[in-house]
């Protein structure tokens, strides 16, 4: 938007100085317009510069000058919180830069889809500092409520993870025998091709909502989602086997849901930084690609834990050489009354 032209004023002129809204805003989240050097900031914190400015990249955070005063008390406090924690032994020396980089990816993640949530009405429609003053007052009271919620879903999360971590029978809980699977979009390339920035969105939201109800309804949960496709986890056989052919139901209960495929495994699975890795999670994608629309495949140690189930049909399948596994045994699985 651009303000009528005034006396001798240029034509085209912004209607408002972004720079004054990125300023207001940035005020506004971190309590103080920034006003120390990266130096100040490890200073302050008694921590080695070098260190904080690991910490700072490993967290994501954008590149300063070392001149530039781009910080707040805010920074100094988290260095001496994250040193806190470091002393206390949660933070293991050796893991603290992938514990820190882990936590600034998810973060970052969530800022994004957020800021276009409660700041995505504060770019370009404003004409006057009243009205940016408006808005920043709604800012300010969103913000609190944002923490609260967010402090609530992560507190709820850690006590799932901690009854999942509790029950495994593992000697190893990082290395737990587990159930992945991989859920893939049919023809996903094809499609999104021919569709419009606003039906993609649709068509993403709908499969990112509809996988994880079913997911989490059935005792699993959501690893990542990984463009057209999700990855999921399950501690039981049996749990696995009903979150497949509960994604596979969904289809012919609602064809606006995309068909899919799915490939799944079993085995002792790596858990890193809420991201799971291994043999056993390689197996799962591979035979995703084997897999036919619609249908879900199996590897054999999956097959052998889900036999005794009567509610459920594995056949085996011809084996398969794919990338890194030679002589790979597929198992498909149905429904005991599918033909």
């Amino acid at each position: 938007m651009t303000a009528p032209d005034g006396p001798g004023e240029p034509a085209g002129r912004p209607a408002f100085d972004p720079a004054v809204i990125i300023e207001a805003v940035t005020t506004l989240l971190l309590g103080e317009t920034p006003h120390l050097r990266r130096e100040d900031v490890a200073n302050l914190a008694d921590i080695d510069l070098d260190v904080a400015r690991g910490w700072w990249r490993a967290l994501g955070f954008p590149e300063t000058d070392d001149d530039s005063a781009a910080f707040t008390q805010a920074d100094v406090e988290a260095l001496l919180l994250t040193q806190e924690l470091v002393d206390l032994g949660v933070i293991d020396r050796d893991e603290e830069q992938s514990f820190i980089r882990t936590l600034g990816r998810a973060y970052a993640r969530l800022a994004e889809w957020q800021v276009r949530t409660f700041l995505g009405s504060m770019d370009r429609d404003l004409t006057d500092e009243d009205e940016a003053a408006g808005r920043l007052d709604q800012l300010e009271t969103v913000i609190p409520i944002g923490e609260r919620v967010q402090s609530y879903v992560w507190r709820r999360h850690l006590a799932n993870a901690a009854s999942r971590l509790i029950l495994t029978e593992s000697d190893d809980p990082e290395a737990a025998p587990t159930c992945v699977g991989f859920a893939d979009i049919v023809g996903y390339t094809t499609r999104a091709r021919r569709m419009s920035a606003t039906e993609l969105a649709r068509l993403v939201d709908r499969f990112d909502e509809v996988t994880t109800g079913i997911i989490t309804d059935h005792h699993g949960h959501v690893v990542k989602t990984i463009g057209d496709e999700v990855l999921f986890a399950a501690d039981e056989p049996a749990q696995a086997a009903r979150i497949a052919l509960a994604l596979l139901d969904e289809r012919l209960a609602d064809e606006s849901f995309p068909e899919v495929r799915i490939g799944m495994a079993h085995g002792k699975v790596l858990n890193r930084m809420g991201d799971v890795f291994g043999p056993t999670v390689n197996v799962a994608a591979r035979l995703t690609k084997v897999a036919r629309p619609g249908r879900a495949v199996v590897d054999r140690d999956l097959a052998d834990a889900l036999r005794d189930d009567d509610a459920l049909r594995l056949k085996r399948m011809r084996r398969i050489s794919v990338k890194g596994y030679e002589n790979l045994e597929p198992w498909s699985l149905r429904r005991a009354r599918e033909e």
